[in-house]
């Protein structure tokens, strides 16, 4: 990619969240994130370059140095800082300003700096050869998957309905989702294959923005928020059948049906299961059989016949799991050591060492890592509790990205002659070798002080749930029900090659 040579013309919206808008690239697998910020102060950048320079090698550092250390280096991505021509960025925000959805357009891109975070393009994986059938690539926002036990928990209500479930209930009722995501996490993070598939049915059958399906770059399957719009399952399974159908006895059974759709979960869990390297070796669940569900998820305990098995320590979502429950004193615990660092920064305005807007180098992981176990007063232990806080809210707001790219290699038949392989050639009864990879993506540091409104928001969320006790409010749409018939549940063996 030659900096002096850039053409917008070369770069399509990809999409954007609060702080960053993304562009891709039209033929190499690169994207450019581009900082963003309120449209009244469009004409006054709130910052210098340097200054947004400096936020951005921030990311980059911060997920490299710490983020990388914890979650595993074979997970993360972490880019580098460019400075763009500033014409070719002014072009580029005029090009993609149309694409945006209306209601991302209180904030305007950043077209004074230059600055912007260049990262691989994770939906459209380069190590993909172009074949018939383009990689399909997935992106889930786990979000928490555990249940606080901190004493400093006030509403016991907090150790019984996980975050994700109780927050629902707060979008909904403030109009943010017409209709209640039945998805909770801790099924997702519980590692039994029954539960985990559940959860990703429900993802599917209420994304909100916690599930994505790209198709060579292209998102095919999404929601719109504030929309009432059903989700189209019939063009999804449209997209999944080159995919996941193989074998003479599905084309003479259910071939037409909803099958790929339990293939394509199975596929997720196993890529979320596997690990890529390491021991594999199963931890067991160590917050105990009682505090792994969710009283909101519509998980029936009973019928589960596992139970909690555990998350393979080398999986991803093991490293997620680890990481956010670094966050042991839940907000209502940690505010009042904010409120301790905050004095002390009010005190000794010019204090740099307890690195809270960074450097995030190996100084700030050792702070966090060598936390002692007991509040001893200082500013030391607030600082650290609260560094492990902010990681583990990174944790809690990351994106998983699976990739799946279908196997073209030369493979032998039983008669030993070599043969091209493809996942459209249904004639083979033997299920299709899959290469697939796991990433995790969206990992900034949070903002220090962004503390205080989080403790707000948490009482909010959980002030609505007892208010209405945990019923949904008049005028919402009845959660989405049964897109899977118990007659389409049936076992599919997929083949993993590793990347």
């Amino acid at each position: 990619m030659e900096l002096d040579k850039m053409d917008e013309n070369d770069w399509k919206y990809h999409g954007e969240g609060n702080k960053s808008l993304v562009v891709s690239h039209v033929q190499i697998s690169r994207v450019l994130r581009l900082l963003k910020y309120p449209a009244e102060d469009s004409e006054n950048p709130p910052q210098t370059a340097e200054q947004a320079f400096r936020q951005i090698q921030n990311i980059v550092d911060f997920s490299s140095n710490v983020m990388s250390s914890l979650l595993g280096e074979k997970f993360i991505h972490s880019g580098e800082v460019v400075k763009l021509p500033l014409e070719f960025v002014r072009q580029l925000s005029i090009k993609v300003q149309h694409q945006r959805p209306a209601w991302r357009c209180d904030k305007v891109m950043d077209i004074y700096s230059g600055c912007a975070l260049c990262l691989p393009n994770l939906t459209s994986p380069a190590l993909h050869q172009p074949t018939h059938t383009p990689p399909l690539c997935i992106e889930i926002k786990p979000k928490c998957g555990f249940l606080p036990s901190s004493k400093h928990v006030s509403k016991d209500i907090k150790t019984k309905v996980c975050r994700f479930c109780m927050h629902q209930h707060y979008k909904v009722a403030n109009g943010k989702w017409k209709r209640r995501s039945l998805y909770c996490p801790l099924d997702l993070f519980s590692g039994s294959r029954q539960r985990m598939h559940f959860a990703i049915r429900h993802l599917i059958e209420e994304p909100q923005n916690n599930f994505k399906i790209f198709k060579g770059g292209q998102c095919i399957y999404s929601s719109k928020e504030g929309s009432d719009d059903s989700l189209d399952l019939n063009s999804l399974l449209h997209h999944l059948r080159p995919y996941f159908m193989y074998g003479n006895n599905r084309i003479n059974s259910h071939m037409m049906g909803k099958a790929p759709l339990n293939d394509f979960i199975q596929f997720l869990v196993n890529a979320l299961l596997s690990g890529g390297g390491g021991d594999g070796g199963l931890v067991m669940d160590r917050r105990g059989e009682g505090r792994s569900f969710c009283e909101a998820s519509p998980i029936n305990k009973e019928r589960i016949r596992h139970g909690s098995q555990g998350l393979p320590s080398d999986s991803v979502l093991f490293r997620i799991l680890q990481t956010q429950m670094l966050d042991t004193l839940d907000i209502e615990g940690l505010h009042p050591l904010y409120r301790r660092v905050e004095q002390h920064l009010q005190d000794f305005p010019k204090e740099s060492r307890l690195q809270i807007d960074g450097p995030y180098n190996e100084a700030f992981l050792e702070k966090l890592q060598k936390c002692p176990t007991e509040d001893d007063g200082s500013v030391e232990y607030a600082v650290a509790k609260v560094h492990q806080y902010r990681v583990a809210m990174t944790a809690k707001d990351c994106s998983v990205m699976v990739a799946l790219l279908p196997s073209t290699e030369e493979e032998e038949d039983d008669e030993g002659i070599s043969s091209p392989r493809r996942l459209r050639d249904f004639l083979s009864s033997r299920p299709p070798a899959f290469s697939y990879s796991v990433s995790i993506l969206d990992l900034d540091p949070k903002p220090f002080d962004s503390i205080p409104r989080q403790l707000r928001l948490d009482q909010k969320i959980v002030s609505c749930y007892l208010r209405t006790g945990g019923a949904l409010p008049k005028g919402s749409l009845p959660a989405l029900q049964g897109i899977f018939s118990a007659a389409e549940r049936e076992d599919c063996t997929l083949l993993f090659h590793p990347v």
